[in-house]
């Protein structure tokens, strides 16, 4: 396996990474305020699920014109730059991370935070039980997160420029490398997405969050 690729899964792993890391400020806070209400959710889940399937061109697309030199964030001189990358992966996997995080946290507030409210615990209390008793099922949303980040292209096409050496992932060197008729390399980067996606699904699979979302 040749240096390129080595760099180009790393680079890919490290970018999805750090969109994960970063969503996970926003979307686990969020899910557990959600758990927390009892309307609010019939409102909001639906517009959450709904946006899980979106299309990652039109992220980038948005993105992309928000960026660019004529665009109201084009002055932070974010396109075409790992960040851009990172920020666009993140708001494409918010909505799937909360509508996990907030199945995981619901089935485990009705367990033991109505258990822990029943023995005088207070608010915090029972926020941190709660949060405790999901930690396996957070995990999972969260590395299902990561799953949905390192295999998408528009974002990382659209605001990232497919840069040699600087914000080439493996899904747009896959793209760039069939175009070029290197189906060595692109087969190569093809495998070890597989095998990151297939180790993803085993840990999911451990951690149990299946049955989470499936409500059993």
């Amino acid at each position: 396996m040749s240096e390129t690729v080595i760099e180009i899964a790393a680079r890919s792993v490290l970018i999805s990474g750090a969109a994960t890391l970063l969503a996970s400020t926003w979307s686990l806070p969020a899910a557990i305020v959600l758990a927390e209400r009892r309307t609010l959710p019939r409102i909001v889940l639906p517009v959450l699920e709904s946006m899980v399937g979106m299309p990652t061109v039109l992220v980038g697309l948005l993105l992309y014109l928000t960026f660019s030199s004529s665009g109201p964030l084009g002055f932070l001189g974010l396109l075409y730059t790992p960040q851009a990358i990172i920020i666009g992966q993140s708001i494409l996997v918010t909505p799937l991370m909360i509508s996990v995080s907030y199945r995981v946290l619901s089935a485990a507030s009705r367990t033991y935070g109505e258990l822990a409210e029943t023995l005088g615990a207070t608010l915090w209390e029972r926020r941190v039980l709660v949060f405790y008793q999901s930690a396996a099922g957070l995990v999972g949303a969260v590395v299902m997160s990561f799953s949905r980040a390192v295999g998408e292209l528009g974002v990382a096409l659209m605001v990232g420029g497919n840069i040699s050496g600087y914000t080439r992932v493996m899904t747009t060197a896959i793209a760039l490398e069939v175009s070029k008729g290197n189906y060595e390399i692109a087969v190569s980067l093809g495998l070890i997405l597989l095998a990151i996606s297939s180790s993803i699904s085993v840990i999911i699979r451990l951690l149990g969050i299946t049955r989470v979302e499936n409500g059993t």
